[in-house]
């Protein structure tokens, strides 16, 4: 099983300097700033995975490159722009999200195809077109015509994504791209890029889906499926789920669904091999912008407020794993919480994450190296740090849920 991290330009600093918040002024973000698999011993990821609209734009608005990273993205390709070691494969796709609301993919198949080509990624998925909805029972006729399009628009893609492939010479291993609504419809999509000669697909739509409907899709796949095709299952995480999928021909997935956790989710924040924390929300005066508006309306003493987040920090760095040091930090929160204002307290959940200290046990190296500042819910650097962390957690569940080698960051 091989997990590919999705890229959206998510690096950190590593000579950020934490107790002052603040970066070296001569530092150059993607020059200067590292990726996970530079950060960490061992990469969290098989693969990276980039979407065509996070580069280059789409309807929907601009990507997330500068037009300067777009460009040596171009210039030096895939891996020098990643810096990505050996072992680390590449794999590209358009980023059909962005534009699912459109009647026909705004991109063309030879567009798709330079893409990758200039990029020299090792693979590409078709281009392909999104269908949101699921009936379980539907068979391929009397559904939303809208449906029915999407997914022959999708093959007829496929078909002419693999043709010109082969016309150009490209190097691209292709992947081709299989939507359905239903468990049939999904299986009559790979059994028709099987006759197009693809043994590489991948499953798109599917990240709304129960799991039990992704298990009945895959198992009547299976029906159908060679046993040289391998199936990717593009934006989804189901670790529970895995050993099954697994079984049922799926070799690879993508998501960043635990690395956004740790800065997105109301309190799955810090991945652990047995559940998840909450972090530490301290939130920065001078630079969380709700904290900021709610001190030039005058609801909160700027004054009193940098004096209490300085406390709290004060108080969460000593922290010595002793009773009456986390009934300290914890009374340091629970004041901060109250100068600032916060519509909800977090002070029960910070207890169990005090006592349990998931960082202490942890053998990466962002934990090894930043202790409690990994768990404190503050700015970019400290976030995304822990969704570095997060990830290395995925990579351990499916390592040992797939009983294979790959286990990054621990002895």
């Amino acid at each position: 099983m091989r997990f590919y991290f999705p890229d959206s330009q998510d690096l950190i600093s590593p000579t950020y300097d934490f107790e002052h918040d603040e970066y070296m002024p001569t530092r150059v973000r993607q020059r200067d700033d590292r990726y996970a698999h530079e950060v960490l011993d061992t990469s969290p990821y098989h693969g990276m995975l980039v979407s065509k609209a996070i580069v280059d734009g789409s309807v929907s608005g601009s990507g997330k490159y500068t037009s300067s990273q777009r460009a040596r993205l171009y210039r030096m390709g895939v891996r020098r722009f990643f810096r990505l070691p050996d072992g680390i494969t590449t794999l590209g796709d358009n980023g059909a999200f962005n534009y699912v609301t459109e009647e026909v993919p705004p991109v063309t198949v030879d567009e798709t195809l330079d893409f990758y080509d200039e990029c020299g990624f090792d693979a590409g998925v078709s281009v392909d077109h999104i269908i949101f909805g699921y009936e379980a029972t539907a068979g391929l006729d009397n559904v939303d015509p809208a449906w029915s399009r999407r997914r022959e628009l999708t093959l007829e893609l496929a078909a002419d994504f693999r043709r010109r492939i082969e016309e150009r010479g490209s190097r691209v291993q292709p992947v081709g791209a299989a939507q359905g609504w239903s468990p049939a419809s999904y299986a009559d999509s790979v059994a028709r890029l099987q006759e197009m000669g693809y043994r590489r697909i991948a499953l798109g739509g599917m990240v709304p889906l129960k799991t039990k409907d992704v298990l009945d899709c895959l198992r009547t796949i299976g029906n159908i499926r060679l046993p040289s095709t391998e199936l990717h299952l593009l934006g989804l995480t189901r670790v529970d789920a895995m050993e099954e999928f697994a079984q049922l021909g799926v070799t690879s997935f993508d998501s960043t669904s635990p690395f956004r956790q740790a800065f997105m989710d109301d309190r799955n924040n810090f991945h652990t091999p047995n559940g998840a924390h909450v972090a530490i929300r301290v939130p920065q005066v001078d630079g969380n912008p709700t904290l900021r508006r709610a001190i030039l309306a005058g609801a909160v003493s700027q004054q009193d407020a940098i004096a209490a987040e300085r406390d709290t920090l004060r108080v969460l760095r000593l922290l010595d794993g002793s009773r009456a040091g986390i009934d300290r930090a914890l009374a340091a929160l629970g004041h901060y919480e109250i100068v600032v204002g916060a519509k909800k307290s977090y002070l029960q959940a910070y207890e169990q994450t005090l006592v349990a200290a998931p960082w202490a046990d942890c053998k990466c190296r962002l934990c090894r190296m930043h202790g409690i500042e990994i768990a404190i819910f503050r700015g970019t650097e400290r976030n995304k740090r822990r969704g570095f962390h997060n990830l290395t957690v995925l990579a351990n569940k499916v390592s040992a849920l797939t009983n294979r080698s790959f286990s990054p960051n621990y002895a």
